[in-house]
């Protein structure tokens, strides 16, 4: 029934797919059209709603909406720090890896040089503090050790 929703589609495509919708028993869904439980941004919002509003108890809307009390107190948070964009399923933070430029390489490449004493998070926390960007100690560890071999 609900894989032919017109909805269906794009709501997979958005992340905000309820993967159980037939675990929605909230009173509010069964009575309006208006409410769908495929949708699962709405679905979390509306749970908050009862929540906060309604003054329902964290267990029961969480059972009610068709989710764990975790995952109540997670989209808790995450409404809390974005708003209904946080209701959505996509994880936070940069989208990807940052790429060491070839300037950064060059720095780095130039550092090990004139310090060949530092190690990875030290060279790492140097990196940061003079071009202002942030990578993880191994990343700059592996560099290191490609210049090292490539001598």
């Amino acid at each position: 029934m609900f894989r032919t929703h017109p909805k269906h589609d794009y709501l997979v495509a958005a992340g905000a797919l309820h993967p159980h919708p037939e675990d929605v028993r909230a009173d509010v869904f069964q009575r309006h059209r208006f409410f769908d439980p495929l949708d699962k941004v709405q679905v979390k919002y509306e749970m908050l709603r009862a929540h906060a509003v309604d003054g329902q108890s964290v267990a029961s809307v969480a059972a009610a909406f068709g989710f764990s009390r975790e995952t109540f107190y997670q989209t808790w948070r995450s409404f809390e720090e974005a708003g209904t964009a946080g209701l959505r399923d996509e994880k936070r933070g940069r989208r990807g890896p940052v790429k060491l430029t070839t300037e950064l390489v060059e720095w780095v490449r130039q550092a090990a040089a004139e310090h060949p004493d530092w190690s990875g998070a030290t060279m790492t926390q140097r990196l940061a503090e003079a071009k202002g960007v942030v990578f993880h100690r191994r990343t700059v560890e592996r560099l290191l050790s490609e210049v090292k071999k490539n001598g």
